[in-house]
């Protein structure tokens, strides 16, 4: 019974990881990390063709053998948030003009508190 449910799941995950990649509000890596997570348990082959993805495929073993993210992503999603910041002060209300900026605190303390690759 679990592995339908792993299965659904896993497909589930790559349809939002792919919905990510043209929208700048969802992520893909995660979608992707989370999919390979559920292949493993339900569809190996799959597991391996998410691992053998060029582009994905080193993320989500960086992300798996050492709990890393590629030195790359940082720079990227530190840019990226950077913009989003300054788009939300100049663009939002006054209380709505600081979550952006805490979100991208937030998210990239974490994310730079991780080990690179």
């Amino acid at each position: 019974m679990k592995k339908p449910v792993y299965r659904l799941l896993g497909f589930v995950a790559v349809l939002l990881g792919v919905v990510g990649a043209v929208l700048p509000l969802l992520p893909t890596t995660p979608f992707l990390i989370l999919a390979a997570y559920f292949f493993s348990r339900s569809h190996p082959e799959w597991e391996a063709r998410l691992l053998a993805h060029p582009q994905a495929g080193p993320a989500i073993r960086a992300w798996r053998d050492h709990r890393a993210i590629p030195a790359t992503a940082k720079r990227l999603a530190t840019l990226l948030l950077g913009i989003s910041a300054f788009g939300g002060w100049y663009g939002l209300p006054e209380p709505w003009r600081y979550l952006p900026a805490g979100v991208a605190v937030g998210v990239l303390g974490w994310m730079w508190s991780r080990p690179s690759v």
